[in-house]
């Protein structure tokens, strides 16, 4: 079989789907792999590193995916009119597609998946299970988009971390406040605790509390009997009531303005991002102060954030709203990713047939699989059937 591993051409994306560590054990696997040239620049991996590790270096999309069985992405491919090429249209019929393929909020993506005879699955709707870790694309992006975050945050912070004691005088440690203590959150406490800010944290899942603790943080949020039921069985916060967003909001007032640097990391699955930060939330802050929001992609948890951009408000705070975070660490994130994608399909391999064995039965499968043989057939996206008359 013939996997193919494309150059991404969406805007801001700088990863790559299969490393040469990752090439090797898939060619071991008896797979044909096709890198198409230029792929891993963004990630410093040169084409002769691909071809040293057993990759054949296709001159362009078209000769990579030339007969490709399976084809490895990092975001979705490209559709008619969304960019340089028509990706979708080069790939054959009944190939595997296997990436992040931003499902929600593009069904009718899924639905051209369909159309076109590709089995797609979606890794960002990997079931969040002990079995499913080592393939968790979202844990090891939003891990490193964590780490990144708070770096960021004090190349454009104006003082410093630490507490600093000299002969002119000491200078105090930043306060940072983490919204969210998921992956990405508890990374940056992590960090920003390493670098020796002051930190707390909020998160409505009631397991997040000890967690912002165990890592030296304080713990700042409403609790009550509804952040008790605050987590999905998948592992992500709920959507909550308008009373706890009003409650939520006086304890943010009275924390927000204390605090030099606050990094948002909040997502609900399938959903745009919370509004935590409000204008006058940003508008009560300290001149000089950081606001770094991780979840610009889906909107942002401040209000003031602009997706893509860095804005310094009237009263001097700078919000960073860099879309798609992993992506500025991409050396390391795609050597996560890659290796998420090849433990992937590394589990469901029959040695003997030497291809995939997507068991439609299989838990994985049932989270991830969006179409199979023309047929879209994860629930969130299949048709609804037509309401009785």
């Amino acid at each position: 079989m013939r996997l193919a591993v494309l150059k991404e051409r969406r805007p801001d994306e700088h990863r790559v789907a299969a490393t040469p560590e990752t090439v090797k054990k898939l060619a071991a696997l008896g797979l044909t792999v096709a890198v198409e040239a230029g792929a891993g620049v963004g990630s410093a991996i040169p084409d002769t590193d691909y071809a040293a590790a057993g990759a054949e270096i296709a001159p362009d999309a078209a000769a990579a995916l030339a007969g490709a069985d399976i084809v490895f992405k990092v975001q979705a491919p490209l559709g008619p009119g969304e960019g340089e090429i028509d990706e979708l249209a080069l790939i054959p019929r009944g190939a595997l597609v296997v990436g992040t393929l931003g499902a929600y909020g593009n069904e009718s993506r899924v639905a051209e998946y369909a159309a076109r005879g590709i089995d797609a699955c979606a890794m960002e709707l990997l079931p969040r299970i002990t079995r499913a870790q080592s393939m968790d694309v979202l844990s090891s992006q939003a891990n490193l988009a964590g780490y990144r975050a708070v770096l960021e945050a004090a190349t454009a912070y104006g003082r410093g971390f630490p507490m600093m004691m000299t002969a002119a005088g000491t200078v105090p440690p930043a306060a940072v406040f983490v919204l969210g203590a998921g992956v990405a959150g508890l990374q940056a406490i992590a960090t920003a605790r390493r670098l020796g800010a002051k930190v707390s944290a909020t998160d409505v899942r009631p397991a997040a509390k000890e967690e912002i603790r165990s890592l030296g943080a304080t713990f700042i949020g409403v609790e009550s009997a509804e952040t008790a039921a605050a987590q999905t069985a998948g592992g992500y916060a709920r959507e909550m009531s308008e009373e706890f967003k009003r409650r939520q909001a006086e304890l943010m007032a009275e924390t927000v303005k204390k605090q030099d640097i606050i990094i948002c990391t909040a997502l609900t699955m399938g959903r745009a991002a919370p509004k935590i930060l409000s204008a006058e939330h940003v508008a009560s802050m300290r001149p000089g102060s950081v606001i770094v929001d991780i979840a610009a992609d889906a909107g942002g948890n401040c209000a003031l954030t602009v997706p893509g951009e860095k804005v310094v408000t009237a009263n001097g705070v700078t919000i960073l709203g860099w879309r798609n975070w992993p992506s500025r660490i991409a050396v390391a994130s795609s050597a996560l990713y890659a290796r998420n994608l090849m433990t992937f399909l590394t589990a469901f391999w029959d040695k003997e047939g030497r291809r995939p064995n997507l068991k439609p039965e299989d838990e994985i499968i049932q989270g991830v699989a969006l179409t199979r043989g023309g047929q879209v057939v994860h629930p969130a996206f299949a048709p609804k059937p037509a309401a009785a008359a």
